[in-house]
């Protein structure tokens, strides 16, 4: 299909279906639009490409492309929609808990909105945090305030930094990822259908997000954590950290996932939280070549016009979805603790997704009615003082401390080869896998709960039989993958976006139970500092 748009016949959009070689070279495309569509190949002034999909259904794997095409024209402006950000020193001020996505996010949004945020991060700047990232692999030590979960960028910045998300009721997609590309991210990522930045070049970008920041009038305090909220009258007014300095102002908490012990300060607190369905499972490492091979069909993999191949299964093994989850081709697996007694996983590639390892999480869903299971219970209910709100929490927490014994008290992950978990059979060897502190063979099938055991089994069958040559003892599982989601809610109103009994408290992004990624966080941010500015107008109107 032709449209033809913008300036009479200057400018004009393609919907192109085309083989990756001519899709991958823009000398090849102009040569193609020419000869096909009858345009004069001299007068092509620039390409640009709006949207760029795979379709590997069938054998003859093409790429769809919508481009536009310059005749006689030269592109007037930026490939991204640039946002204006003013100085707001002297502006009213506004807190920021967790310098992640949903926090940076916010925080930018706040600027554009004319108040000042003040962002708190437990952790380190995103440089110097890749220091102790080394260190867990060097020494198998974990520092609890700067690891792969807590520091500048979250949980994404050093696990994978891909971009592609489902929830677009939520928030403006587009404005997320523009931002990223007024940042330093790659236009690319405007166009892929999975867009993806890389775990390589995202930490420059968050750089460059703080530097917009502070240029603007804002602040980002590394290495400052908060340690309570500042309640008065049903309302918050700043928070404590642990240097005993108070920050006065509307809290926008976007801690992440993993930080636990602000759950435990809310529920010790009274504040309204629930427990929240999550998915557990393990890593699942394939040889990239053989998941290359499978997804394009084709006995030479890739080859060298076609990226890493992707993957995602889903199904339902009894009342149950198993599912893959965060699917990192041509990556890595990484240690993702953050206490030194615990093993936990998760996966990343660099931009070029040049690994000869693609993994992806394998996981099971699992609500909370589901503990009453008592086999899934397991210890949780020996701590704090078994409330039920933390209960999801207590689980996670239990599976990693089961994975870190199994390990040998130390970072090395317990894993086992997929066939023989299948088979209940022990690994008696393991295949070369990209995790770095090293496996140790484990049999996931007899110590893992079998509410997760028997249904992963299940969908490990029916996801080979779909896709020959998947389900192989090739590829090896690693325990345990236990943070795909926040184990808590913390509860919110759904049209101002505050908690719903303390006023000035807005729960954000992926740890407050209402994101799942990089870019709904990003979305959920700007949604909550839109509500502080809803909330900081009424209070200047009421004083």
């Amino acid at each position: 299909m032709e449209l033809c748009v913008l300036c009479g016949d200057m400018i004009q959009e393609y919907q192109l279906r085309l083989s990756p070689e001519i899709a991958a070279d823009e000398r090849r495309l102009i040569a193609y639009l020419s000869e096909e569509k009858g345009l004069n190949a001299k007068a092509i002034k620039a390409t640009r490409v709006l949207k760029r999909s795979i379709d590997a259904r069938q054998r003859a794997v093409v790429v769809n492309l919508n481009v536009r095409v310059y005749i006689n024209e030269i592109p007037d402006r930026e490939e991204y929609e640039p946002t204006l950000y003013n100085n707001v020193e002297g502006r009213p001020q506004v807190i920021v808990v967790g310098a992640g996505p949903g926090g940076l996010f916010a925080a930018l949004r706040l600027i554009e909105l004319g108040l000042r945020p003040v962002v708190v991060e437990r952790g380190k700047n995103v440089r110097e945090r890749k220091k102790d990232l080394a260190q867990i692999a060097r020494t198998q030590t974990v520092d609890p305030e700067s690891n792969y979960s807590f520091g500048e960028g979250g949980a994404g910045a050093y696990s994978d930094g891909k971009l592609y998300t489902r929830s677009k009721k939520r928030g403006n997609v587009e404005k997320i990822l523009n931002v990223f590309c007024q940042h330093g991210a790659s236009t690319a990522i405007l166009a892929d259908a999975h867009p993806h930045i890389g775990t390589d070049k995202l930490p420059r970008v968050i750089e460059n997000m703080r530097a917009t920041i502070t240029g603007c009038g804002g602040e980002v305090r590394f290495l400052t954590r908060m340690d309570a909220l500042i309640i008065e009258h049903g309302e918050v007014k700043g928070i404590e950290t642990q240097t005993g300095e108070t920050l006065s102002g509307p809290v926008i908490l976007a801690t992440g996932h993993s930080a636990r012990d602000v759950y435990r300060w809310l529920a010790a607190n009274n504040v309204d939280i629930e427990a929240k369905g999550i998915a557990m499972g393990v890593r699942l490492e394939h040889p990239a070549e053989l998941i290359d091979q499978i997804q394009y069909h084709s006995k030479n993999g890739r080859g060298a016009y076609l990226p890493a191949a992707e993957y995602s299964f889903v199904t339902q093994a009894d009342g149950r979805g198993v599912y893959s989850f965060c699917m990192c081709p041509g990556g890595v697996v990484i240690p993702a603790s953050t206490h030194p007694e615990q093993v936990v996983v998760n996966g990343m590639s660099a931009s070029n997704r040049g690994s000869r390892w693609s993994n992806a999480g394998m996981v099971v869903e699992i609500r909370p009615e589901d503990l009453e299971n008592e086999e899934l219970r397991m210890k949780y209910e020996e701590s704090d003082g078994d409330d039920p709100r933390l209960a999801m929490l207590r689980l996670q927490e239990e599976m990693e401390r089961q994975c870190w014994l199994q390990g040998g008290m130390r970072q090395s992950a317990p894993a086992q080869r997929m066939l023989d978990f299948t088979r209940r059979k022990l690994s008696y060897d393991l295949p070369e896998s990209s995790y770095n502190p090293g496996l140790v063979s484990s049999p996931l099938h007899f110590w893992m709960p079998t509410f997760i055991t028997r249904r992963l089994a299940q969908g490990f069958q029916q996801f080979g039989r779909a896709s020959h040559g998947f389900l192989t003892n090739e590829a090896v599982m690693i325990g345990v993958e236990t943070r795909t989601s926040a184990p808590v809610r913390i509860l919110r109103d759904k049209e101002t976006l505050q908690h719903v009994t303390i006023g000035g408290l807005f729960p954000c992004g992926e740890g407050a139970g209402y994101a799942g990624g990089i870019v709904s966080a990003g979305m959920d941010g700007e949604r909550c500092a839109e509500a502080v500015a809803e909330y900081v107008m009424k209070g200047n109107k009421k004083a």
